[in-house]
């Protein structure tokens, strides 16, 4: 008995081997060539249109967490830039409430004194001060403030020698107490500085 060996043709592999052999496309596979369970196949047209529904069923499905996470980084770029705004102007409030303090002290160490029209325009100029710094600033200014006043009504009382003195007038005392305003006053440059650093530090 004799043998025919011949070309062997290759057994065609079933659906199910293609899928195992191709794992990524599985779904696809499965929606786009597969036919109904007990159907006949489908024709290219239909087996088209569903491969289409399938791509954009998953398009949509991708698609609505990627809007959600690009609505979140607009919403979070908005919030920064706003409080990038809101630190700048709080910034400029503070340095002008720190100009102000620093014109009256100019004032009086270039006069040895204020007027009350120089002290009421200060003290309106930084009525600020309570909303945009801690509670050692308010209080700092409201010092400078009575210390002027202090000084302008002991610069009201002095007489020199050309001036008729009043009764009880003490010369001594009123130069001294002039003196020890002006100079706390003269010496507030630098304290001032340090008081408001770290309202204005930039780098921090």
């Amino acid at each position: 008995m004799r043998l025919f060996l011949g070309h062997v043709q290759p057994r065609h592999r079933t659906f199910r081997q293609i899928e195992r052999a191709a794992p990524i496309n599985v779904g696809l596979t499965n929606r786009c060539s597969r036919p109904p369970a007990g159907g006949r196949p489908l024709n290219s047209n239909v087996g088209f249109h569903m491969c289409v529904e399938y791509v954009a069923e998953v398009s949509k499905a991708l698609l609505t967490p990627l809007i959600a996470i690009v609505a979140t980084y607009i919403a979070w770029q908005q919030w920064r830039t706003n409080q990038q705004k809101l630190n700048l102007e709080r910034y400029d409030r503070r340095l002008r409430v720190y100009e102000e303090v620093r014109k009256i002290l100019s004032i009086i160490l270039r006069d040895a004194k204020a007027g009350t029209d120089d002290l009421l325009k200060f003290r309106t100029s930084v009525s600020e001060a309570d909303f945009l710094f801690g509670p050692e600033i308010p209080a700092y200014i409201d010092e400078i403030y009575k210390r002027g006043l202090k000084l302008w009504r002991w610069n009201q009382e002095y007489r020199d020698y050309t001036q008729a003195k009043p009764d009880g007038y003490d010369h001594n005392k009123v130069v001294e107490e002039m003196h020890k305003e002006l100079t706390w006053l003269a010496e507030q440059f630098e304290p001032a500085k340090e008081k408001f650093r770290k309202y204005l530090d930039i780098s921090k």
